[in-house]
């Protein structure tokens, strides 16, 4: 999936306890499991869950079936984000850009281009002289602007401190390896130790919405959805911004933060959702929201780290949630011991703990494989990341596979 959000990534490394020989039958009897089931000989192990992601705030999806039930997107943010109220967010956002993190930042030659030290505020206007391209090397503690003509770089000038380019349309194409993108804005060379720079776009945040939006949610779901991912979208880069004073950008660019992609995937029906909420965002107790969001809570949201990220009953994520509403996927043993080598056998499944939310109890908190060389206990992260799952509310069925030359 190319949204952000609905690839939110998971540690892939297990959390184990201490690995107990099965002898020690004890200290495994004081973990009593909820639930059980056995996997003796060749087993096909059927898990069946239930959301896609990790269920706080949002739902794409059950903002989708909101919308197509009559709700505005004020309601929908209000629904997904109980507690929070109403405020104004605008200003500049500086994105990192991951793609380019190279000792240059390129862009195409335009008319109406320009560069300036980020150190004493000045610009200049690059010569109309014919180049192809311009760049910003780091140059110790400055930057050296070049061009290229005939094939290869030439020298223009060397400007204080770091650097940025801007243009006259305020659209400049960034050259990358084997590609190019437009971006609104600035690009800035950015020098994070000697030897190294970034590259970071620095737009307003209408701007950067309109590259943002159209990757989180198809742009032509109903207005009302995609204008309350807009609004999701809009204060969670704004909570992200205040958290990073200091820094040297705000965001990056992938589904660790939010994915945004420029000039290159806007879409006119994303942008006039994104214009009908223009500068409204969440708050809570005077700042800007922590307004996560995932493609499927499954029908229940889950508590997340702010009080507003509630566990609740969601009636709207099932509605036009075709494929993550409920799903269903098998592996088998070996799989399982493949993923803790050295243990044997797999014996059984012990689900110990749930969030208490929804069918089967919830999302999975704490539970175990056991082996014929002891026991390995993980939480349901660790499952989801491990065999590729939806998200972490789950539960197993378990059937004989058809028999072959036993294990030795």
């Amino acid at each position: 999936m190319s949204r952000s959000r609905l690839l939110l990534a998971l540690a892939a490394s297990a959390m184990l306890l201490p690995v107990l020989p099965a002898s020690a039958a004890s200290a495994a009897e004081s973990r009593r499991a909820a639930e059980t089931w056995s996997t003796p000989g060749s087993t096909a192990i059927t898990i069946t869950g239930r959301g896609f992601g990790h269920g706080h705030g949002l739902s794409q999806y059950g903002a989708l079936g909101a919308a197509q039930q009559g709700l505005t997107w004020r309601q929908i943010d209000e629904f997904y984000y109980p507690g929070t109220t109403w405020g104004r967010i605008g200003g500049k956002i500086r994105v990192l850009i991951t793609a380019d993190t190279g000792r240059d930042v390129q862009v195409v030659a335009e008319r109406g281009l320009k560069v300036t030290s980020l150190a004493r505020q000045r610009t200049w206007r690059l010569p109309a002289n014919g180049a192809r391209k311009w760049r910003l090397v780091a140059a110790r503690d400055d930057t050296a602007v070049q061009f290229t003509k005939g094939g290869r770089w030439r020298a223009w000038r060397k400007v204080p401190g770091e650097a940025e380019f801007s243009s006259a349309d305020r659209v400049l194409t960034l050259v990358l390896r084997g590609a190019r993108r437009d971006y609104r804005g600035t690009l800035q060379s950015i020098a994070t130790r000697p030897g190294k720079r970034q590259t970071v776009n620095k737009l307003s945040m209408e701007a950067y919405l309109r590259g943002v939006v159209p990757q989180e949610v198809p742009a032509l779901w109903e207005p009302d959805a995609v204008s309350a991912q807009s609004v999701a979208a809009r204060t969670y880069a704004a909570f992200e911004r205040q958290a990073r004073k200091g820094e040297r950008y705000d965001l990056c660019d992938t589904s660790q933060c939010q994915v945004y992609g420029g000039v290159d995937v806007e879409h006119p029906a994303a942008t006039e959702a994104i214009k009908a909420t223009a500068k409204q965002g969440l708050y809570y107790e005077g700042r800007p929201a922590f307004t996560q969001f995932s493609a499927s809570n499954g029908g229940w949201s889950s508590a997340g780290s702010m009080p507003y990220l509630v566990a609740q009953a969601d009636p709207y994520d099932g509605l036009a949630n075709p494929t993550y509403s409920t799903w269903t996927t098998t592996i088998d043993d070996t799989q399982v011991e493949k993923q803790w080598p050295g243990m044997g056998d797999l014996t059984g499944i012990e689900v110990v703990a749930r969030d208490g939310n929804g069918e089967w109890g919830g999302r999975v908190t704490d539970m175990a494989f056991v082996f014929t060389g002891g026991r390995v206990a993980v939480d349901g992260d660790t499952v989801r990341s491990s065999f590729g799952l939806y998200s972490d509310w789950f539960t197993f069925g378990v059937t004989p596979r058809q028999t072959g030359p036993a294990r030795q």
